[in-house]
């Protein structure tokens, strides 16, 4: 059952995803939803929700809005014509998503 789960968030994540990117552009739109992403994660996480739960939320909608894939070829385009550039938007993307996930965990690790 949790793989169906996993599958139905994953959808949903996916959708949003390419939602962000046509509304945003690719690199702009991925930096956007792995930053939201990572937020959710942490708030899901402080939440400790149950496996099903974690199932459609963390492994299906998080992992499906996610992209590292996207961000790993945008951050090589970027960085071949622009060295200083792709730094940044690599910094930038994980810097901003790890924080993003511990400020979704502080937000409800005290619920």
């Amino acid at each position: 059952m949790s793989f169906l789960l996993v599958g139905l968030g994953a959808a949903v994540g996916a959708s949003l995803r390419f939602a962000i990117s046509q509304w945003r552009g690719a690199r702009i739109g991925t930096l956007i939803v792995n930053l939201i992403g990572s937020f959710l994660l942490g708030c899901f996480s402080a939440l400790s929700l149950s496996g099903t739960q974690m199932a459609f939320l963390g492994a299906g909608l998080c992992g499906g809005l996610t992209t590292f894939s996207a961000f790993a070829v945008q951050a090589n385009e970027v960085g071949a014509t622009d060295v200083r550039h792709g730094q940044v938007y690599v910094a930038v993307t994980i810097i901003g998503s790890l924080l993003a996930c511990l400020v979704g965990f502080q937000l409800f690790a005290s619920t």
